[in-house]
């Protein structure tokens, strides 16, 4: 989490458990977030986590446990009876209390539905667990407001008042028929402002956007984030309001992705915490490892070939590095900046020829610039030709690069695979193999050896 850990209060806290000082605890938490409570006890063994949530209202123990690191919530809870994880779902936002349950064994995930008081949440919860979780079904929450398009304001701030004790945060009221077919919106402005006896249908807004409960989670963000939405209304194909997803729903579903095309990009075959076990971390990493190890041992093979060539003029070997390390470089700079723009973005083909244009004008400026430079350093310790053979090889290496790094994420956005793939060990082991190739082909030339 990004909430900052307060060592001396977490410190303080379990002496405080130890000494079973509770009114040092309730008096030391009773104005803190509940994001910051669970920072704390993500740090705290499971039995301490759960003294100091008897200690607090049910509410706020509700959202400390939603806010727990997964791992940590998994652990945590098996401390906790049926009977008292069903009093915690009863305070629980309903697509929360799905996630937790859902990582529940099934005995034990019925148990609590049936032991819970509140009989619509379990409901919701019902509902809820039939979606996979990276789905908008899986992702909406259950409890909204709505009115009928045929009540007027009055009757529409009574059902408000209604069923607002179970929506913790109210960004819009749906407006929807006899049916719950899903007709539109009406803004809370709109409903202070306008007079009692003023009908819903005349107020509502009806073009609203909306998502299916099949869609996916990146496709609910992109259209959040493309519309500026804070919540997006669920609807089935009949376009019956099932439920609304809300912009921190969202937030997660982001950060969850960027981590992702992170260890992606960084060599790392599927997701990985520092907390995962020996054999966990080091599947992620090995399979683009031995990759890498296979790339270096290509390399080393193809450097043979010019054996003779080293011999004659050994100080070839000496910028191997340099034009190994521009070409990866390169190769990852280019890459990362096509898969930010593919993310959310469909591949447009009539958009190839300029982007490849624009890449290579960019890629022969850069190129002029560093293979100047490396040109007049390399002057300064060796002779005219040796200069010339690295400048010339490193301008075609950043020009290779730079285009390999774009059309590779491309190629395989539209082959359907995760364009990310294209990034960290792949290119740089690709741009290697090519820069020492074409390092080794122009001094060849160049040297006549």
């Amino acid at each position: 989490m990004s909430v900052k850990l307060n060592e001396k209060l977490l410190e303080s806290l379990q002496v405080a458990i130890q000494q079973q000082n509770n009114r040092f605890i309730q008096e030391t938490l009773k104005d803190k977030h509940a994001a910051d409570i669970s920072v704390l006890l993500d740090q705290m063994d499971a039995l301490e986590s759960k003294y100091i949530l008897r200690l607090l209202n049910p509410e706020m123990s509700a959202d400390i446990v939603a806010d727990l690191e997964e791992d940590t919530r998994k652990g945590f809870l098996k401390n906790f009876s049926s009977e008292e994880l069903a009093g915690l779902m009863d305070y629980t936002d309903s697509d929360d209390a799905a996630d937790i349950l859902n990582d529940q064994p099934v005995k034990v995930r019925e148990e609590v539905i049936a032991l819970m008081q509140n009989s619509e949440k379990a409901e919701y919860i019902i509902d809820l667990l039939h979606y996979e979780e990276d789905c908008a079904g899986g992702l909406m929450a259950k409890e909204l407001i709505k009115a009928n398009i045929n009540w007027n304001i009055k009757q529409c701030i009574e059902e408000i008042r209604r069923q607002t004790k179970n929506v913790e945060k109210v960004y819009t009221v749906y407006v929807v028929n006899d049916k719950d077919t899903l007709l539109g919106r009406v803004s809370l402005k709109k409903i202070v402002l306008s007079t009692d006896d003023t009908k819903i249908k005349d107020i509502y807004v009806s073009n609203i956007q909306t998502v299916q409960t099949y869609y996916s989670e990146e496709e609910v963000a992109e259209i959040m984030r493309k519309y500026d939405l804070e919540v997006v209304p669920v609807v089935n194909v009949q376009g019956k309001l099932l439920g609304r997803i809300t912009i921190d729903d969202v937030v997660d579903v982001i950060t969850e992705q960027a981590e992702l095309e992170r260890q992606i990009m960084s060599g790392l075959s599927e997701t990985a915490e520092v907390d995962d076990s020996i054999w966990t971390l080091s599947r992620a990493r090995l399979p683009w490892l031995i990759i890498g190890m296979m790339g270096g041992l290509l390399g080393a093979q193809y450097m043979g070939f010019f054996e003779n060539e080293l011999k004659i003029v050994p100080a070839i070997a000496f910028f191997v590095p340099l034009i190994q390390a521009t070409g990866g470089n390169v190769g990852i700079q280019s890459s990362t900046i096509v898969v930010q723009t593919l993310v959310g973005n469909p591949f447009d083909g009539k958009s190839l020829g300029s982007r490849l244009f624009k890449v290579l004008l960019v890629a022969i400026f850069n190129g002029i610039v560093i293979s100047s430079l490396v040109f007049g350093f390399v002057m300064i310790f060796n002779e005219m030709n040796m200069a010339f053979v690295v400048a010339v090889a490193l301008f075609n290496v950043v020009l290779i690069a730079s285009l390999t790094g774009t059309i590779t994420p491309l190629i395989l956005d539209r082959l359907g695979v995760n364009p990310a793939l294209a990034s960290g060990p792949f290119i740089t082991t690709a741009n290697d193999l090519i820069g020492l190739a074409v390092y080794f082909t122009v001094a060849k030339l160049l040297f006549s050896i």
